[in-house]
C-alpha cells in the first residue's frame, strides 16, 4: 500500500527521485555511491571509471570524499576520471579553470594517478578541437565506458555544456555559452564580457551510455528548472529533460531545489493531505489564482474539480474557508509596521506595544534596505520609532573602477583649490589608474582601491539613511570582515562578524529586527549575511532578556517575493511614498543605470523593485483585497524557542 501512495505521489514525476534534508545530507549519500563503487571494482581487481562535474553543486561530495580517503582509507589508485567539461580557451592554471577547480576540490588531496585524470584541454588551437574530442570519447569507450556520470545543472537545464538545441545523440565537441550560463558564471570572472563565449563539453549522448548517472541540485535558484527536468515534456529547449529516456538516472534533491515538484508545491493534486493552517492556505490561494477570481467567489465546484474535494468535506463548506483565508489575508495588510497605538493587536502583525519601538534595519550591501523595504523604512521613521541600519558590508566590490578614479581625482581637484598637499593624492591616482590599466579579470583590487570604493557605497548609504529621515548617530557601517577576507581566502569563519553583531544588537535592544530574507543562493552575501544576524540572536536569547521581546522580520530585494501564501505583514504604499522611496534609491548613483553585477534583469534596481512591489499589490488586489499602489512584503523568523 505505501508504494502505492508513493507511486500516487510521485506520479508527475518522469525519473526517480530523491529528496534530503540539506545539500550536506545529500552529498554525504552520493560520496557514499561513489566510494562504494571504487571499494567494489577494487575488490574485483577493476578500475572505476567516473565522469566527474565542476562547479559549487559537487563541492561538498569531493570533500567527503577527500575525508574518507584520510580517515578511512578510500583509495583511487584505480579511479579514472573523465570531467564533463572546460572552458574554451582557458589556461589550466588560471582560478576559473576547471583543471584548478578539480585540484583543489579533489585531486590534490587523494592518492589518484595524475595519468588517470581527464579534462578537456581549454589550450587547443581551433583545428584541433575535432580530433581531440573524438580521441576523448575513443578513451572512454576503450574503457568500457563510464561507470557513473555526476551532474549538476544549469539554470538553462544543460547539463555539462550542453545548452539549449542541443542534440540527444550528441558528443564531445566545441559548443557556444548560452548568455544566462555566462551571467551566472560572471562572479567567478569579474563580469560577463570576461566570461569565454565557447566551451568543451562531453555530448548528451556521451552522458547516455554511464551505467549509472546521478544529477544533483540544490537551492531554491534552481527549483524551476528542476520541475522542468523531471515533469516536463522532452524538449531540447530544456537539455535535462532527455534525461527522461535514461533508465539508469537518478536526481538527487534538496528540499530547497524540490520545492516547486507537484508533490510539494501543490501535494493536493497528487495525494491526500493533512489541512493544517498554512497548507489550507497555500491551497485557498493557488485556487484563486489559478481560477483567477477572488477567493470569496470561489465555489464548491471549483474545489471538486482542481484536487480540492478533500479540503472542501472535511473543513467546509467552501464559503466558510473562503472567508477565513479572506481574513487572514486582510489582517497582513498594515500601514503600521511598528505597530498601531492603543489599537487592539489581535489581528495585526505588530504588537501595538511599545508604541514606539526601537527598529533596526539590516543592509547586507549598502542599497538593499532603499531598494527592499525603502518605503516601510520611511514609514517607520515618519510615525516616530527610533529607526536604526546597520549597512553590514562595505559594497566595495559593486563599483566601476572609472568611478573610483573620477572620486581620486575630485579629492584631488579639491586640495589643490584649498591650497593643500595632493602628493598623496596624485601618486595614489597615478598608482591605481596604472592598476586599472595592468587589471586581470577577476584580480582583487589593491587595498587602497577597495577603500575608495568602500567610501563611495558607504557616502551613498548615508545620503539615502539621511533622506529616509535618519539622525547621523543611527547609521550604523558594520564592514564586516567576511566580505573582504572571503575575496582572499575560501576558508571563512565569522566568530568576529558575529560578535560585532552581538555587540551592535546590544547596545541598540531592539524591539524589532529587519534582515534581508533571500535565500536562493546559500553562498550569496544576503544568506551569510542572514546566518550571522541568526547566530547572534540565538546567543543573546540564552542570556538577554530584551531578545525576548524582539521579533525579527525578513524582507527579500529587487528580484523576487515573497510567495502571496507565506506573507505575514503586507505595507501598502501610497503613489506619494513610491516616489520617496524612488528618490531613497537615487542617492545611490553608483549603482544606477548600470550596475557591476545586474544579475539576470537589464532593468534599473529602481525599476525592479517598484514593479515587484506592484505586482504584490496586483496580486492582493485579485485575490479581493483592497487596490493599493504598492505593497512591501514581510515574513516572520520564529527562533526555536518562540
Amino acid at each position: 500500500m505505501a508504494r502505492l501512495n508513493l507511486l500516487e505521489e510521485t506520479r508527475f514525476e518522469k525519473v526517480p527521485v530523491s529528496v534530503y534534508s540539506d545539500p550536506t545530507a545529500a552529498s554525504l549519500a552520493v560520496a557514499r555511491r561513489i566510494a562504494d563503487l571504487i571499494r567494489g571494482k577494487e575488490e574485483k581487481g577493476e578500475q572505476a571509471i567516473l565522469g566527474l562535474a565542476t562547479g559549487a553543486t559537487p563541492v561538498k561530495v569531493y570533500a567527503e570524499l577527500v575525508r574518507l580517503h584520510r580517515e578511512e582509507g578510500l583509495s583511487f589508485r584505480n579511479v579514472i576520471t573523465f570531467n564533463l567539461d572546460e572552458y574554451y580557451p582557458m589556461l589550466p592554471d588560471s582560478e576559473q579553470s576547471y583543471v584548478t577547480f578539480m585540484n583543489r576540490n579533489l585531486f590534490d588531496h587523494v592518492d589518484i594517478d595524475r595519468a588517470n585524470v581527464h579534462i578537456p584541454d581549454g589550450t587547443l588551437a581551433m583545428e584541433d578541437i575535432h580530433d581531440y574530442c573524438l580521441a576523448y570519447e575513443q578513451k572512454i569507450t576503450a574503457l568500457g565506458g563510464l561507470d557513473l556520470q555526476v551532474l549538476g545543472i544549469g539554470r538553462t537545464g544543460h547539463i555539462g555544456f550542453n545548452e539549449p538545441g542541443s542534440a540527444p545523440n550528441s558528443g564531445t565537441r566545441l559548443v557556444t555559452l548560452d548568455d544566462l550560463t555566462r551571467r551566472d558564471a560572471s562572479r567567478d570572472f569579474g563580469g560577463k564580457e570576461n566570461v569565454p563565449t565557447k566551451a568543451i563539453t562531453m555530448g548528451i549522448g556521451t552522458i547516455f551510455k554511464a551505467r549509472e548517472i546521478i544529477l544533483m541540485a540544490w537551492n531554491q535558484k534552481k527549483a524551476e528548472i528542476v520541475k522542468k527536468a523531471i515533469e516536463g515534456e522532452i524538449s531540447s529547449d530544456v537539455p535535462a529533460t532527455y534525461l527522461q529516456l535514461s533508465e539508469s538516472v537518478e536526481f538527487v534533491l534538496d528540499e530547497d531545489a524540490a520545492s516547486q515538484l507537484t508533490r510539494f508545491d501543490t501535494p493536493w493534486l497528487v495525494k491526500d493531505c493533512v489541512w493544517d493552517r498554512k497548507t489550507i492556505k497555500k491551497a485557498v490561494v493557488w485556487l484563486s489564482q489559478t481560477l483567477n477570481k477572488p477567493v470569496l467567489k470561489l465555489t464548491e465546484d471549483d474545489y471538486n474539480t482542481n484536487g480540492m474535494a478533500q479540503l472542501a468535506t472535511e473543513k467546509g463548506p467552501v464559503y466558510h474557508i473562503n472567508i477565513d483565508i479572506f481574513n487572514q489575508l486582510q489582517h497582513t495588510i498594515t500601514g503600521w509596521p511598528g505597530g498601531k497605538p492603543n489599537a487592539d493587536d489581535s489581528q495585526r502583525p505588530e504588537r501595538r506595544d511599545p508604541a514606539k519601538k526601537r527598529s533596526i534595519i539590516f543592509s547586507p550591501h549598502p542599497d538593499d534596505d532603499v531598494i527592499s523595504m525603502g518605503g516601510t523604512f520611511i514609514r517607520l521613521a515618519d510615525q516616530g520609532h527610533e529607526v536604526h541600519v546597520a549597512y553590514q558590508t562595505s559594497g566595495n566590490t559593486a563599483v566601476w573602477d572609472d568611478d573610483a578614479l573620477r572620486f581620486i581625482e575630485f579629492a584631488t581637484d579639491f586640495a589643490k583649490s584649498q591650497g593643500l598637499d595632493t602628493q598623496k593624492l596624485e601618486v595614489l591616482y597615478r598608482d591605481a589608474r596604472q592598476f586599472i590599466t595592468d587589471k586581470k579579470p577577476n584580480q582583487i583590487d589593491t587595498v587602497e582601491l577597495l577603500t575608495v570604493k568602500g567610501l563611495i557605497r558607504k557616502g551613498e548609504a548615508i545620503a539615502g539613511a539621511r533622506f529616509a529621515g535618519l539622525p547621523d548617530e543611527n547609521i550604523h557601517f558594520q564592514n564586516l570582515p567576511f566580505y573582504d577576507r572571503g575575496k582572499f581566502s575560501k576558508m571563512l569563519d565569522y566568530e568576529d562578524d558575529i560578535q560585532a553583531t552581538m555587540e551592535l544588537l546590544q547596545r541598540i535592544k531592539p524591539q524589532q529586527i529587519f534582515a534581508a530574507g533571500d535565500f536562493a543562493d546559500p553562498h550569496g552575501t544576503h544568506k551569510v549575511c542572514f546566518d550571522i544576524i541568526h547566530h547572534a540572536m540565538k546567543r543573546l536569547r540564552k542570556t538577554e532578556a530584551w531578545t525576548k521581546d524582539c521579533w525579527l522580520w525578513l524582507y527579500r530585494g529587487a528580484w523576487h517575493e515573497f510567495e502571496i501564501h507565506e506573507i505575514e505583514m503586507a505595507v501598502p504604499l501610497s503613489p506619494q511614498e513610491v516616489l520617496r522611496k524612488r528618490h531613497a534609491i537615487f542617492k545611490h548613483q553608483s549603482q544606477k543605470d548600470l550596475p557591476v553585477f545586474p544579475g539576470d534583469d537589464a532593468r534599473e534596481f529602481w525599476v525592479r523593485a517598484e514593479e515587484r512591489t506592484r505586482e504584490t499589490a496586483r496580486l492582493y488586489d485579485g485575490l479581493g483585497m483592497a487596490e493599493y499602489e504598492a505593497i512591501e512584503a514581510f515574513v516572520r523568523w520564529k527562533f526555536e524557542d518562540e
